[in-house]
């Protein structure tokens, strides 16, 4: 019977908040720009393509972001994960495209690195759970019928 190493149970909760709390934060102030103007992070060949204005845009972002952090909280932390770090590589190639915020994209590389590690330890932890025999089990399962 495999276990999840307790010494993995501080590092999974400080990636799960951190990777769940974020994205809420910065998704709700995509509607007030109190952290920064998300507006500038936006690449010029986004806003040639996007059929909306750049502020209704990073609307949706916020929206998008909000969810991701919530599906990280929730149960389905494994999903929220990878869907948190596929987002955050994508805003790295956006940030790529502006020719400069090169520092923010490595950060957000990164960042994704560490939710595809989050969703990894998920996977063994759910695992170990999974194989984990109910404490108490009925003795009539035990129980052999005639």
């Amino acid at each position: 019977m495999e276990k999840f190493d307790k010494r993995l149970e501080l590092p999974w909760w400080l990636l799960r908040i951190g990777l769940g709390v974020g994205p809420i934060i910065t998704g709700i102030d995509k509607f007030f720009n109190k952290l920064t103007d998300w507006t500038m992070y936006l690449s010029p060949l986004a806003t040639k393509t996007v059929p909306v204005s750049a502020a209704t845009f990073m609307h949706v972002v916020g929206v998008v972001e909000i969810i991701a952090g919530i599906v990280v909280l929730s149960r389905f932390t494994k999903i929220g994960s990878y869907v948190v770090s596929v987002w955050l590589l994508g805003i790295a190639v956006n940030l790529l495209t502006t020719g400069m915020f090169y520092d923010l994209a490595m950060r957000d590389v990164e960042i994704a690195i560490a939710a595809l590690a989050l969703s990894q330890l998920t996977r063994v932890r759910e695992g170990a759970v999974e194989r984990t025999p109910a404490r108490n089990a009925p003795a009539s399962q035990f129980a052999v019928n005639h």
